[in-house]
């Protein structure tokens, strides 16, 4: 009698040292245990063992890189604005409202704000940044 499975097996011709072929035999003499399938089982989790340690190895550390750079990047984004919430709370505080009718006053600072903008346009596009010290030596000249 013929018995055809969907999948289709492949008999192999194995030579296992004698400890190991008392171990397969052990193993292989508890009820529901086949040689065939502990070793298809043995060899199956190998190959997927070293499948994912070659993934490993291959990205591993390439993806510890990416999350240091992101835990980087999420630390100095805190930090600025942490340090933009306490400049604008600082501002509010100490500057007072200007009255409503002073049309000249609110155009200046309009003016101040838009160079303001462009300045931060020109650092960024510059790579320039006010932390590495560019500020004070414009300040000085």
């Amino acid at each position: 009698m013929t018995h055809t499975s969907k999948r289709s097996k492949v008999r192999h011709q194995l030579f296992l040292d004698a400890d190991l072929s008392e171990k397969l035999e052990a193993l292989a003499a508890k009820p529901g245990a086949s040689k065939s399938a502990i070793l298809a089982d043995a060899v199956a989790a190998w190959l997927n063992r070293r499948g994912s340690h070659e993934l490993d190895d291959r990205f591993g550390l390439r993806l510890n890189r990416i999350s240091a750079q992101l835990n980087r990047i999420e630390r100095d984004s805190q930090v600025l604005l942490e340090s933009l919430a306490l400049f604008v709370r600082y501002q509010l505080t100490v500057t007072a409202p200007l009255p409503e009718p002073d049309q000249a006053a609110r155009a200046v600072g309009r003016d101040r704000f838009q160079a303001f903008v462009d300045q931060v346009g020109r650092q960024i596009a510059g790579g320039d940044r006010t932390l590495n010290g560019r500020l004070d030596e414009e300040e000085t000249r």
